[in-house]
């Protein structure tokens, strides 16, 4: 199958569905059975998508991981709360006092946050590496390096890792190294990081998957040498997610290929136009050349989406509220992948940034451009824009 038809046909086996095209909705948290025998041959299945407890999962649970498995090509998924509970739960699957953790310096900030805190106050070591490092990143690895995590384009400043690289790196090193990465931006449709040998890809589930900013939902593919300590230990932490929340990711898969597709057609239409304002003195897209580490995405990526950042040539407080607080289309908030057009802006990585320095003299400006018609958008831009300089 091509992946548009993957899309549309993951996860909609007959055992989910019955005769209705959608998985049922099944709610659920204590399953019965009716005889000693059934109840022993759910226990020894409830690892493999027997319904057994409700916290296990439910059918429509299981519809949803085995989407994302064939999306994947993993060995098995589990499901979270949110994307945040995805990447702790992952990392603590893997680590314990006395381990070693290399960690992109570009990453998530939240992700920074659990390795700052909860995991340097359990004994966990951990160093941030360039994001651009590569191959190179066999100088980092330690004798007691028991994961990388990667997260590619980086969260702000989009740059793109060489994935396969790193992972080819780590495995020279160490065979026992776990490489996970934080595949949101990408999703499936555009990048498949388990094809090139990374163990865990991690989604927040709540972004595009989802895709209508009406989810909290994160989700982990593993390989198979990665898989059964994954599941184990996420159940272990007690973690689950809503039926409900699985059934609604489930929908937003199906319009995943058109809603990127649009996304990534107006994001590259606005940041060309960005590229030839006089406030802006360079933009941020992965599919731009002038994108640190472009040639990955090139190379990996089918595609992009609607994310991307673009850095003015200066910087003013005050220009960049009244900037901010004059735009229509573009709201402020703090997830993306929905339907809806965002924005953001910073210029103070300096907690952000441990093994790199940011070097840009201006605001960092990061927009999710969401479906609206283009044309709005560039109106938006524009007065903004023009509101920025009349501030100065």
């Amino acid at each position: 199958m091509k992946k548009n038809t993957k899309l549309i046909h993951a996860g909609r086996d007959k055992q989910f569905t019955g005769a209705a095209v959608n998985p049922k909705l099944v709610r659920a948290s204590t399953i019965v059975f009716d005889s000693v025998d059934e109840l022993s041959k759910a226990a020894q299945g409830r690892d493999d998508g027997v319904e057994y407890y409700g916290r296990r999962g439910t059918s429509t649970t299981f519809a949803l991981t085995q989407a994302m498995c064939d999306l994947e090509r993993a060995a098995g998924c589990y499901v979270y709360p949110c994307g945040t509970a995805a990447i702790t739960s992952s990392l603590l699957s893997f680590l314990s006092a006395g381990d070693h953790l290399l960690m992109v310096d570009s990453v998530y900030e939240p992700t920074r946050e659990f390795v700052d805190g909860i995991l340097a106050r359990i004994g966990v070591e951990a160093d941030y590496y360039d994001p651009l490092v590569g191959e190179q990143i066999k100088q980092l690895i330690k004798p007691n390096t028991k994961v990388i995590f990667l997260e590619s384009p980086g969260s702000w400043t989009m740059e793109v890792q060489d994935v396969p690289a790193i992972v080819a790196a780590a495995k020279r090193a160490d065979e026992g190294i776990v490489t996970m990465i934080d595949n949101t931006y990408a999703t499936p449709y555009n990048f498949r990081p388990l094809t090139v040998g990374v163990d865990i890809s991690i989604h927040s589930a709540t972004k595009y998957l989802s895709g209508h900013s009406d989810v909290m939902l994160g989700v982990a593919s593993a390989s198979d040498r990665a898989w059964r300590q994954l599941q184990r230990n996420s159940y272990e932490l007690g973690q689950c997610a809503s039926v409900d929340d699985c059934y609604t990711t489930l929908r937003g898969l199906r319009t995943l290929p058109v809603r990127m597709h649009h996304h990534h057609h107006s994001a590259i239409e606005i940041a060309q136009w960005l590229f030839d304002q006089d406030i802006v003195d360079h933009v941020r897209h992965p599919a731009f050349a002038s994108c640190p580490g472009h040639e990955n995405y090139a190379r990996d990526f089918s595609g992009g989406n609607g994310l991307f950042s673009f850095v003015l040539n200066t910087t003013n407080e005050a220009a960049m509220t009244a900037m901010l607080d004059s735009l229509i289309y573009f709201k402020m908030g703090f997830s993306w992948g929905g339907y809806e057009s965002l924005i953001l802006s910073a210029n103070d990585f300096s907690r952000q940034r441990t093994a790199t320095q940011w070097k840009g003299s201006g605001h960092v400006v990061r927009v999710h451009i969401g479906l609206e018609d283009t044309a709005d958008l560039l109106e938006d831009l524009e007065r903004g824009l023009r509101v920025f300089k009349a501030h100065l």
